[in-house]
């Protein structure tokens, strides 16, 4: 069997360097033909003379001239810059699937494509489907392109959907572990420190993400993707608190049963199911040893951002684009000691309030993320 060329845009990070661990574990199976990051070549260093990568890009032009520079990468390794560059990488005549895990709107038009190009989407970004999801799956369906979800929840929607009619599908549930603060009296989340707030109990992520779990604003930017990677609305998909991360996705069906997919806390499990499918080899759960299975329902008043999330999926058009835009100013705000962790949904609810929602199109999703970053940046006090 021939192995499967893969591109991963965003290699620097935490999905592409579980993604290239997947690749070592089973190197007849996966090749890497091109790698892509912001601004970090230096993390690509390695990987590039590992997997013999021959191109790469990097979004910032001053990175790539830096790469280049430094004569750290193998003679005749192609050092791409921009949009463009990373585009590139992502529609290579040999790659057939492109791990998406760029974060914010910089992975849309590779996505795109990527697309039409034909290959593969192996989607990590919540971005994607968030800024532009009628866009990128109307695209998809058109051109016959396969949008197989990374993240481990709609991955494991993604796995327990197959083989089932859309008419035995009656809701989907995505768990959350609740983040750091999940038991913290809520008079005391105002004072919590970025440091408290990037010990997340189960899952080793980039900075970003993390803060997202503990405000839960992650797990809202899921139901958006999800309703467009499952084809179901907002009101169909419901979110509750699951500590363990061990069950990460339920489905109930028309006949009232539930089935769940279970699985030890790691990203390699769905990046090997989108890359390896239908073999998947992973360790099982050790049934031997107790394991408590904790479920409950979220708490607004500690969540507010879920409910925020909703309502821009409720109200569709560019307002996801606005609540993903917003949050992460606020979120950098946060992480930069300039606002608290309680302000964080404060700054995007005034945002999302002061903001006309218009008909969803690239330059109408572009334009909204910027004005959103404009009003958030001064709402940050």
């Amino acid at each position: 069997m021939e192995p499967r060329h893969i591109a991963i845009l965003g290699a620097s990070g935490s999905i592409g360097q579980s993604t290239l661990a997947v690749v070592r574990a089973h190197p007849s199976r996966l090749r890497v033909s091109g790698l892509a990051a912001r601004a970090n070549w230096e993390a690509l260093v390695a990987p590039a003379k590992e997997f013999q990568v021959n191109v790469i890009a990097l979004t910032d032009p001053k990175a790539a001239a830096a790469a280049r520079a430094s004569g750290k990468f193998a003679q005749g390794v192609r050092i791409l810059e921009g949009i463009e560059g990373v585009t590139e990488v992502a529609c290579l005549p040999e790659v057939q699937t492109v791990v998406l895990a760029i974060v914010g709107t910089a992975g849309l038009h590779p996505t795109l494509a990527a697309i039409r190009a034909g290959k593969t989407i192996a989607l990590a970004s919540k971005e994607i489907l968030v800024l532009a999801g009628s866009t990128v799956t109307a695209l998809a369906r058109a051109k016959g392109v396969q949008l197989l979800p990374v993240d481990s929840e709609h991955n494991a929607v993604h796995q327990l959907l197959r083989g089932k009619r859309s008419d035995e599908i009656s809701r989907l549930v995505l768990t959350a572990s609740g983040g750091p603060f999940r038991t913290l009296p809520l008079e005391k989340l105002k004072d919590v420190s970025p440091e408290d707030a990037l010990r997340h109990p189960n899952w080793s992520m980039g900075p970003k993400i993390t803060i997202d779990s503990a405000t839960m604003a992650n797990k809202g930017l899921e139901i958006i993707e999800a309703r467009w990677l499952f084809d179901l609305p907002e009101s169909r998909i419901d979110v509750v608190i699951h500590p363990q991360s061990i069950v990460h996705a339920m489905v109930a069906l028309s006949d009232g049963t539930f089935q769940a997919q279970l699985s030890s806390p790691s990203m390699a499990y769905p990046i090997q199911d989108c890359l390896l499918a239908p073999e998947r080899p992973a360790p099982r759960l050790d049934f031997t040893q107790s394991l408590n299975l904790e479920l409950s329902p979220p708490d607004m008043k500690r969540y507010p951002m879920l409910h925020l999330a909703r309502h821009a999926a409720q109200s569709g058009g560019t307002l996801p684009a606005i609540f993903n835009a917003a949050n992460e100013v606020a979120v950098a705000a946060f992480l930069a000691r300039r606002l608290r962790f309680t302000d964080i949904s404060r700054v995007v609810e005034e945002v999302l309030s002061t903001s006309q929602s218009a008909t969803e199109s690239l330059d109408s999703v572009l334009a909204a993320d910027t004005e959103a970053r404009r009003m958030a940046a001064l709402k940050v006090v």
